[in-house]
């Protein structure tokens, strides 16, 4: 009987300690996105309302955190370019999506979220990556999070995620 018992509670503390555990790699359903070379270049290159995962892109890259208003998307590809994950979100969701998006940034995440017209709620970003959500409660965007934000695929994975351009609310 006390086999049973310690085979059991062997059982559970292994469940259980894997069960906690944050999930690793690609989240289904991201895609992966074709992107040019990762050159600096001047002006305008994109438009308003699209959410490119690399490429040409500014010389001076978007500070991370959380913006309430629409960034330049050229400074926020050249955050990917250091490895930030950049989250679009539709300015219409609700509050308390707004409010857990706030809270997924911090002095030190590469993490870069801002409002964009789009059709899907949420859209995750990394250099290469792109994953459509509905939600924040989906754990895909915290496995999208652990598997790119500070990724070292990206090109300059090393590369600063302060001291660009812009004034993160947060």
């Amino acid at each position: 009987m006390a086999g049973i018992v310690v085979f059991g509670l062997l059982v559970w503390v292994i469940l259980a300690g894997t069960l906690g555990e944050e999930q690793g790699g690609v989240p289904e359903g991201t895609e992966v996105i074709p992107t040019g070379e990762p050159l600096h270049v001047q002006g305008e290159i994109y438009g308003p309302e699209e959410i490119p995962a690399g490429g040409p892109h500014s010389p001076i890259w978007a500070n991370c955190g959380f913006y309430d208003q629409p960034i330049e998307a050229e400074n926020a590809v050249h955050s990917l370019e250091h490895g930030a994950v950049w989250i679009t979100y539709r300015p219409d969701i609700a509050g308390s999506e707004i409010a857990a998006l706030r809270d997924l940034t911090s002095p030190r995440a590469k993490i870069l979220i801002s409002p964009v017209i789009q059709e899907d709620p949420l859209m995750a970003t990394a250099w290469g990556h792109q994953l459509s959500l509905d939600s924040t409660d989906d754990p895909r965007l915290q496995q999208f999070l652990n598997e790119f934000a500070g990724s070292l695929s990206a090109p300059e994975p090393g590369g600063a995620c302060a001291g660009g351009v812009g004034a993160p609310v947060n």
